[in-house]
């Protein structure tokens, strides 16, 4: 359906389609991404204003009303994520070393928060750390990325234990990701229609879906 709509745009158009492999396109998506070095587009798109009053950015501008001249950022999530590293006892038993001298890869940033090798410790089973994730993959700045791309975006400025298992779990659960996901398997064969039964309840059959995302309570098959 999508080849088809294209087709009906560019029928009108003389023009040559040369084919592209996608492992080449490397750079496919910088023509997918907002424009937002202009600042005229903040009065004129409400869903712009939207994303920088999440992202806690203040804009200050100056005499020309279209110079963007200042952002401020505040990292209050990097706050979070240190209080709530004292709620840890795998990372309190790690500041306790680095304090004693003993930290090994360890040690205290100038905010006061644990970092291992200059990353930014966050604690296991922590509403940080679901906030950091879903920020990481589902914001409107990060646009579903796969679990590659997002564990290599992670990783330079945070890490706990497991964190590329817990990533590609976190990706592979995304009903948005498996929905737009294009299919990679073989096509299926045909439908072999089940013999007509001779009397009731003589075959009784019954058909399952597996392999869906995780529901609230647990459930992935249906």
């Amino acid at each position: 359906m999508r080849q088809r709509r294209w087709l009906e745009l560019v029928k009108d158009y003389d023009c040559e389609i040369l084919y592209h492999p996608g492992k080449a396109n490397v750079v496919a998506d910088a023509l997918s991404r907002k424009v937002a070095h202009s600042a005229a587009l903040i009065t004129k798109q409400t869903h712009l204003l939207l994303d920088f009053e999440r992202a806690e950015i203040a804009v200050s501008v100056g005499e020309v009303t279209s110079q963007l001249a200042q952002l401020l950022v505040q990292p209050t999530l990097r706050q979070k994520i240190i209080v709530a590293q004292l709620n840890d006892p795998y990372l309190v038993e790690k500041r306790r070393l680095v304090e004693t001298g003993q930290g090994e890869d360890f040690s205290i940033s100038s905010d006061d928060g644990l970092v291992f090798e200059g990353r930014l410790c966050v604690p296991e089973d922590s509403a940080v750390k679901t906030e950091l994730l879903t920020e990481a993959h589902s914001s409107p700045f990060t646009m579903h990325p796969g679990s590659t791309k997002m564990y290599q975006d992670l990783r330079s400025v945070y890490w706990w234990r497991n964190m590329n298992r817990e990533v590609a779990d976190f990706v592979s659960r995304c009903l948005v990701c498996q929905q737009v996901k294009a299919p990679r398997q073989r096509p299926a064969g045909l439908l072999q229609p089940l013999s007509v039964p001779g009397w009731k309840w003589e075959s009784v059959s019954m058909d399952f879906i597996t392999g869906l995302p995780k529901t609230l309570k647990g459930y992935t098959v249906i």
